[in-house]
């Protein structure tokens, strides 16, 4: 935790502690157990990642904002401080790879970062362009994922990121969408390209992918990025003021936030979720689904069965 954190947010941190039953290690005479980071390994390589990830579409875009950019420096401490590694953004989502490099400029504990951004824009010269300037803007040497957001002429950048790959300039390629019309295109894509990540929409209101899209994803070997896993915030109204159930604990779920990630997370095929918010009591919230243990299948059922029952 960072010593500059102000005492509210450490309020909050602590809150958090409790929530997962480690508050006792504050305590003299006390071992709290010690809940284990989940991290799933990207089969193109056999690297392993945290569940977790941070998003960065709306939230970080707040321009030359200063109490704003001082905020998103304490949220992105916040996710490596507890064990964050990849961040995910984009050219389209406003300043937010400037805030990011801004951001990432502040904090020193930084040393997982897992860089992935986009490119965003028609005609493989101009997407060069993007792409350079995106690490200008984010202060890294290199990316560790460059994905074709939307798959905005992916096949002309698709060229360019092979041999960039080769060439080390990147680590690994993938290809992005948030759009269910887009789903068919993005099959064929997977089935034909060799790309390493794969970025779409899944969480408990929006499964389409469950029939397709991930099972392609497993029998490829492509690692799952999935996107808006509380379905832009919609996934909260339903449960506002219901507690979660009993049973979540099983799986050492303490909130609702970690109810919705953990359900994405377990899934087989899915290798990181990248929630985004520009708080950091809500950081410290999502980061908890990242450690101790994840629901089962049958479990999965039951959280299904769960929240729809709450939804009718």
């Amino acid at each position: 935790m960072s010593q500059d954190m102000p005492a509210q947010q450490r309020r909050q941190f602590l809150q958090w502690l409790a929530g997962l039953g480690a508050v006792t290690a504050l305590a003299p005479g006390f071992a709290a157990p010690k809940l284990t980071t989940i991290k799933k390994a990207v089969p193109a390589s056999g690297e392993k990642i945290p569940v977790i990830g941070m998003g960065s579409w709306l939230t970080f875009d707040v321009g030359d904002d200063q109490a704003a950019r001082a905020t998103r420096v304490q949220v992105l401490q916040a996710f490596f401080d507890q064990g964050g590694a990849l961040i995910d953004s984009s050219p389209m989502y406003g300043s937010a790879q400037e805030v990011i490099g801004h951001s990432l400029r502040q904090i020193q504990n930084k040393d997982a970062l897992f860089a992935a951004t986009k490119v965003w824009i028609y005609g493989q010269w101009l997407g060069i362009k993007q792409m350079e300037a995106a690490r200008t803007l984010w202060g890294v040497p290199r990316f560790d994922l460059m994905q074709i957001h939307n798959m905005l002429d992916w096949r002309s950048h698709l060229e360019t990121l092979k041999a960039w790959k080769a060439e080390g300039r990147i680590r690994y390629i993938g290809i992005t969408t948030s759009h269910g019309n887009r789903h068919q295109d993005m099959e064929r894509a997977l089935a034909k390209e060799p790309f390493d990540f794969v970025q779409f929409t899944y969480n408990l209101a929006d499964r389409d992918v469950e029939q397709r899209l991930l099972p392609l994803a497993a029998e490829r070997g492509i690692a799952v990025i999935i996107n808006r896993p509380f379905d832009g915030g919609a996934l909260f109204g339903p449960v506002r003021g219901k507690p979660l159930p009993a049973w979540a604990v099983e799986f050492d779920c303490t909130n609702w936030a970690q109810f919705f990630l953990k359900f994405i997370v377990s899934h087989p095929a899915v290798t990181c979720a990248i929630p985004a918010t520009s708080r950091v009591a809500h950081m410290l919230e999502n980061m908890g689904a990242g450690f101790g243990r994840l629901p089962d299948a049958g479990a999965r059922q039951r959280m299904l069965a769960y929240y729809e029952k709450l939804v009718r």
